[in-house]
């Protein structure tokens, strides 16, 4: 599925004349100004996935960024952005092919740690609760408690809970499931398995971070299935190799001047790992 089908940027001459006219004695950045023009980047033409491939400091992220405000995408994290941002978009343009979908949202790293981080306080929070409930378990197993008063009754409740039953039993019916279960890897792929859902556009930046390898497999085949089958639309910064083999994906190489389209083999970050593996092929 095709919505975001065209993304013009400034080129450098718009850019040239709208910094000639503003007074910068107040500003130490222009940013996003002179950031994309660098290496010539004028339009993005969009497939079902496209990807955006380059070092730090290529662009990919302010690209992402950029295409996310310009066409009003949710979001969570906040982002680098300047004074000049929305001068910045204001010369953007952009085309679809069909309406964008309101669920249709960009997805950060940032995004991913916070839930992450959030998951691993959830889970602090549990394991302390388990460890009082505990002890009010034994309290209550080897207590004989009477009621005495209506106030009693939540008393009453856990004492006959604790006579009845067995310890794990007790603890499971007080608190709710214990999510701790799930490594950092392995809460990444699920905030990313929830957020992304049937007819939807996202801009994904980096989202291999935090995933193991396997994981990063396991992700590109979720993402090849939701562009396939489910009405989705990627545009994705990486550069992980298995995201980059994703089956029918474009492939923007941003470090290059002009930056152009290549295929994932060709790309310098690629051929480093495929050199490296062939010299010690021997030893697999």
């Amino acid at each position: 599925m095709i919505y975001l089908s065209h993304f013009a940027f400034p080129d450098i001459e718009l850019e040239y004349s709208f910094l000639m006219g503003i007074k910068r004695t107040c500003y130490d950045t222009a940013y996003p100004f002179q950031v994309l023009s660098r290496h010539g980047l004028r339009m993005l033409d969009f497939e079902p996935v496209t990807i955006l491939y380059g070092g730090n400091g290529s662009g990919k992220t302010t690209a992402l960024n950029v295409i996310a405000e310009k066409i009003g995408l949710k979001r969570e994290s906040v982002y680098n952005r300047s004074n000049f941002f929305e001068d910045y978009t204001a010369m953007c343009n952009y085309e679809t092919q069909m309406d964008i979908p309101q669920r249709s949202r960009i997805i950060t790293s940032d995004d991913v740690f916070d839930f992450v981080l959030n998951l691993r306080c959830l889970n602090n929070g549990i394991n302390n609760r388990r460890e009082e409930l505990f002890r009010e378990y034994l309290e209550n197993k080897y207590s004989h408690f009477r009621m005495k008063s209506l106030a009693d009754y939540e008393q009453l409740k856990k004492s006959h809970m604790a006579h009845t039953k067995t310890q794990s039993r007790y603890v499971r019916s007080n608190l709710m499931d214990n999510v701790r279960e799930h490594s950092n890897g392995e809460s990444a792929y699920l905030y990313f398995s929830e957020q992304i859902q049937e007819n939807g556009l996202y801009l994904l930046d980096e989202p291999e971070n935090s995933l193991s390898p396997l994981k990063q497999q396991e992700l590109m085949k979720f993402l090849e299935d939701s562009a396939r089958f489910f009405g989705c639309q990627f545009i994705i910064s990486t550069h992980s190799p298995f995201l980059l083999s994703m089956r029918g994906a474009k492939i923007y190489d941003m470090d290059e001047d002009v930056v152009d389209v290549k295929r994932w083999t060709e790309l310098p970050g690629i051929r480093v790992y495929f050199d490296f593996f062939k010299r010690h092929e021997e030893e697999f």
